[in-house]
């Protein structure tokens, strides 16, 4: 790919998309969104605004990181506090599916929709990628920001059109254009992390209980795996429980899943040969979390699994 010639004619097509209204950002911090950010703003500058929506879901200290960073880079990114909304839509939903569905209304009904009614935006710019679209549309899972593929049309729903100028390619095919625009490795390089965020990492309700858990779970594993070089690595948190022994009483604790794999593009993947003192430091430093006393290594490959569990 020309990388050069494409940037070109992705700023040709914003400009044209949104003429001489205002356009809105939505910025998560992985490098989809992050590319997005900052060849929305090269195109369009001032009359695209970039927020980011705590949701509650996101890892620990993400959303002043994010904030941090893209202000670094001269582009201002507003924080909109959205927490206790998306935790209030996930109450009581277990099934994964419909888990992903609310964090999208909530997403695009709920905080885009005022956002846009606020600023006068016409147009919402997107980091969906082409991997996202083919699992949505092979029915595998619903990817949080796909909507015109599936016959939504945000336009009549929502009042705002998508623009998606990153549909046509992959996650490498986005790393190589990060690099292309400058950007440092922390960004180029991050691991995949979902939108959903730690939602699609709970298998059953989403709490703030069990959000503190799993946050605390994937602090450990993102730090203990950092030069691995693998792909994408994650903490999981099962609905089922299991007996254990804390300070020499019986214990029916929490389980985490480790996940690490090997992967091009993510439309397959391969668990990573981890060193077993690694894997053993991993454990050792999970099962110390309160209430958990189960901590397991995934070997499942893509397929028949997916990267992630929800």
């Amino acid at each position: 790919m020309n990388y050069a010639d494409f940037l070109e004619q992705v700023a040709i097509d914003l400009r044209e998309a949104v003429g001489d209204s205002r356009a809105i950002n939505a910025l998560s911090g992985g490098v989809d969104s992050a590319v997005v950010t900052v060849l929305g703003h090269r195109a369009l500058g001032d009359r695209l605004k970039t927020i980011f929506v705590d949701n509650g879901l996101m890892r620990e200290g993400e959303p002043e990181r994010v904030v941090s960073t893209f202000g670094e880079m001269g582009i201002p990114v507003e924080r909109i506090d959205a927490r206790a909304e998306f935790l209030d839509a996930l109450a009581g939903r277990t099934d994964p599916e419909e888990k992903r569905r609310v964090v999208t209304e909530s997403f695009y009904q709920g905080v885009f929709g005022r956002v846009v009614r606020e600023s006068g935006a016409r147009s919402l710019l997107h980091g969906t990628i082409l991997t996202d679209i083919e699992e949505t549309l092979a029915g595998i899972k619903r990817q949080h920001n796909i909507l015109v593929q599936l016959g939504i049309d945000p336009e009549q729903e929502y009042g705002y059109q998508v623009l998606e100028p990153l549909q046509t390619l992959r996650k490498d095919e986005v790393r190589a254009l990060a690099r292309h625009l400058g950007m440092g490795a922390e960004l180029a390089e991050r691991i995949p992390f979902p939108g959903p965020g730690l939602a699609t990492r709970i298998v059953g309700e989403v709490t703030p209980e069990r959000l503190a858990t799993i946050r605390a779970a994937t602090a450990i594993v993102e730090e203990e795996l950092a030069t691995s070089g693998a792909f994408q690595y994650l903490a999981v948190l099962l609905e089922d429980k299991a007996t254990g022994i804390r300070a020499g009483c019986r214990e029916f604790g929490q389980i985490i899943v480790v996940r690490c794999v090997d992967s091009r593009d993510a439309r397959e993947a391969t668990a990573v040969e981890l060193p077993w003192p690694k894997l053993q430091q991993i454990c050792g430093r999970i099962t110390e979390l309160p209430g958990v006393n189960r901590c397991l290594y995934d070997l499942t490959p893509k397929p028949p699994a997916t990267i992630e569990y929800v």
